[in-house]
């Protein structure tokens, strides 16, 4: 029988265990494919030449997306490997060659890769257009896409696939040539991870694992506190929850089951001894791939609420920063041909003039005669901005606001009263600002800190103000659009009107470049969102489909001594709750605490986006649960 022949048939007769190996190749390279479709796309392409930020996403994102699709195929790989080991074993007990057997086995994957390489291609040129609708719709590009074919993509995922099948190769060369005969007979054998009795060391263990985690959460609420040693503590923190996590599944779990036991006095019955007593004995085997999971389900969870939350809140934030549509200082005569130029358009607005007053103030703490730093600021009348239509508090007489939407970004003491102190014409005069709001009352383009006054309190100052170079009368002409579906043409007007002058912006530009900017974050973290989940879940899966099947004749010896199909489903739910559910909490519980030192970063509520992604994340991962559990019910009814 030649090579060919005997690969061929090999397929054949292993059909339905190279189905999961052929879809795990066929998802990777898809996926892929799609990607570099995008990346390649002209209009992203273009996207990417105006914006370093944006082209630099994609780049890491793609790294990101090679790596977890190579982690995915060598674990998908190894579990098809695994459950071949007795005929691989076989292969070389009647005397075939070591050479021999990989070389059949690397030429069996390789003619499967290649066409899950073709069904993956065609199956990512059919979605590509889909995923790039999506993009456009994100990020608020309105353009007619059509059907493309990408020779670059196509180069690129034939080069993942040529690593993808270097990957596999040395896979396999390693199970032929370095395990032995024993080891491959006995690859299979469910016995293999059983533990024994836990240990007190193991105790031991279990309870510093716990310990570990608090050590992390604690660590966590520290590090916006102490920037100075920031990446210290963001690795320390990693580190410790990661180890901590290990160790809870290694020994803390196993403990816990034993103590149930022990309470049982060794009589757990048919559920319990399907769940309770299986994963005790199996929890060794099984921590790795559990850690794996929490961790990659607390980085999905944290990545795409983050993106989410800012993709989500961007109207708000950028009219924290922005309170006006337009704004110009000392601009009357552009003013001026705005409002005009607005009334031919018939575009209905709003137009008002507001006094300020910009000078240096040295800021000091009540406590301390020493003046920590001195800043520009502007200084506004609460009553004019309620006029313009601001929903400001009017402070007491001889008392400021302090207002900053970036105060707890930038890092600021937000420890309140402070006093400023500003040159007057004869003397220093001292404002006592008693508070702050984390919102602007004028847009962020213009220079100083931005402090709110009573008019009485604005008329005091202005008084005794010389103007020379620290102080200045100042004059902002602001604009509101009431016709906001007009909003686009208003903006047009305003930035040709004020084209000389390069830091200014309207509010709608300013809103239209965040949109693609956040637009641009959570698609790229939504994909390989998706890719995570998908990946973890499948883990599971596959390691889960690979136990029913070595527990099949446990099965079929319940069900010739007379248990019924419902019975033993019982147990084997509890079972498949417990190792889908508890890495899910857990990376809940992570995420949780990420997303505590992420908040910093999001001036408005993140409670919204962060409810969202976590329920469409549990929906999502749920479904896998449901999938195992109806596998498990087919091997148990076909048990006889």
């Amino acid at each position: 029988m030649t090579i060919q022949k005997l690969v061929f048939r090999s397929i054949q007769k292993n059909i339905r265990m190279y189905y999961l190996y052929f879809f795990a190749m066929i998802f990777s390279i898809s996926l892929y494919f799609i990607f570099s479709s995008l990346q390649t796309n002209q209009t992203i392409t273009e996207m990417g030449e105006a914006s370093v930020n944006f082209s630099t996403a994609f780049q890491v994102a793609g790294i990101l997306l090679i790596f977890i699709t190579v982690v995915f195929t060598m674990y998908a790989t190894n579990i098809f490997i695994k459950r071949r080991s007795q005929e691989i074993g076989l292969y070389q007990l009647i005397g075939l060659s070591k050479a021999w057997v990989a070389r059949i086995l690397i030429l069996e994957h390789t003619i499967l890769g290649i066409g899950a390489l073709l069904v993956g291609m065609v199956v990512g040129v059919l979605l590509s257009r889909l995923f790039l609708l999506l993009f456009m719709n994100v990020i608020g590009i309105e353009a007619i896409v059509g059907l493309t074919f990408s020779g670059q993509a196509v180069l690129q995922t034939i080069i993942v696939f040529l690593c993808l099948i270097a990957v596999v190769t040395v896979q396999i060369i390693i199970t032929v040539y370095h395990k032995t005969l024993i080891q491959l007979f006995r690859a299979n054998d469910q016995s293999e991870n059983f533990s024994k009795r836990p240990s007190i060391t193991s105790g031991v263990l279990g309870i510093f694992g716990i310990g570990l985690i608090g050590v992390g959460y604690y660590a966590s609420t520290l590090i916006l506190e102490y920037t100075d040693i920031l990446m210290f503590l963001m690795l320390f923190v990693l580190a410790s929850t990661i180890t901590g996590t290990y160790l809870i599944f290694r020994t803390t779990i196993s403990w816990l089951m034993y103590i149930f036991r022990k309470q049982k006095n060794g009589h757990l019955g048919l559920q319990n001894s399907l769940s309770v007593a299986s994963l005790m004995h199996r929890m060794k085997g099984h921590a790795n791939s559990l850690t794996l999971i929490t961790v990659l389900s607390a980085m999905t969870i944290t990545m795409i609420s983050l993106s989410y939350s800012l993709y989500y809140s961007t109207e708000e934030d950028v009219r924290m920063a922005m309170p006006f549509d337009f704004a110009v200082e000392n601009m009357h005569e552009e003013a001026e041909t705005i409002s005009s130029r607005l009334q031919e358009e018939q575009i209905n607005h709003a137009y008002h003039q507001l006094d300020a007053i910009r000078t240096v103030g040295k800021w000091s703490t009540l406590d301390s005669n020493e003046l920590s730093y001195s800043r520009p600021m502007m200084i506004f009348s609460a009553e004019q901005l309620l006029e313009a239509g601001l929903e400001v508090e009017i402070p007491p007489k001889g008392e400021a606001v302090f207002h900053n939407n970036r105060a707890i970004i930038e890092g600021r003491d937000l420890t309140f009263p402070k006093t400023v102190q500003y040159e007057t014409n004869e003397e220093v005069r001292t404002l006592l600002v008693s508070d702050y709001r984390l919102d602007n009352i004028m847009n962020y383009r213009f220079f100083g800190e931005q402090l709110l006054v009573s008019q009485e309190t604005f008329e005091g100052i202005r008084s005794n103000l010389h103007e020379n170079q620290n102080n200045e009368l100042l004059n902002f002409d602001v604009f509101q659009i009431q016709d906001t579906e007009k909003s686009v043409l208003a903006s047009n007007i305003f930035l040709e009107t004020t084209d000389s002058i390069d830091f200014l912006t309207d509010y709608y530009s300013a809103y239209e470049e965040s949109l693609h900017n956040y637009g641009v974050i959570i698609y790229i973290a939504g994909f390989l969102g998706f890719v995570f989940i998908l990946s973890t879940g499948s883990i599971l899966y596959f390691k889960q489909m690979t136990e029913a099947e070595q527990e099949k004749k446990d099965y079929k010896t319940l069900r010739q001594l007379g248990f019924q199909v419902k019975d033993i489903m019982k147990g084997i739910i509890r079972k498949q709750l417990f190792v889908y559910l508890i890495p899910l909490i857990i990376g809940l519980i992570h995420a949780s605490f990420a997303l505590n030192v992420g908040s910093v970063l999001m001036v408005s509520s993140m409670l919204t986006p962060i409810l969202i992604s976590m329920t469409v994340y549990i929906v999502i991962y749920l479904l896998f649960t449901v999938f195992t559990i109806r596998y498990y019910k087919s091997i148990v009814i076909n048990a006889l």
